[in-house]
């Protein structure tokens, strides 16, 4: 499939909404990070930036966890690594919850 051909103005509107997104995709990041943006509220979001997320991304950006501990949490629960946010099944979404709050309660 050949990709569309684009004026200028439309490249740059096309580059200009990826950056916007990018930005605003490590502002979450950071915010999670800090701890002003829990992984609860993240998951129930109606936010695209948050939905659009891959849930690898999303686990890495919790304090104290890395690429291998985010691949082996996302491993034990069958969860796919391109998976997305938005894609989560409710079921999913409880043992991600579930499995993050016992490993922080065993880590306090």
């Amino acid at each position: 499939m050949a990709l569309p051909q684009l004026t200028d103005e439309q490249r740059k509107a096309a580059l200009e909404k990826a950056a916007a997104a990018r930005h605003a995709r490590a502002e979450l990041r950071e915010k999670i990070k800090k701890g002003e943006v829990s992984l609860e509220s993240v998951l129930n979001s109606d936010d695209p930036i948050a939905s659009r997320m891959k849930v690898s991304t999303l686990i890495e950006s919790l304090p104290g966890y890395g690429k291998a501990k985010a691949a082996k949490i996302m491993d034990e629960l069958g969860i796919s690594a391109t998976r997305r946010v938005q894609g989560l099944g409710v079921r999913q979404r409880e043992q991600l919850l579930e499995a993050l709050t016992i490993l922080e309660a065993l880590t306090k």
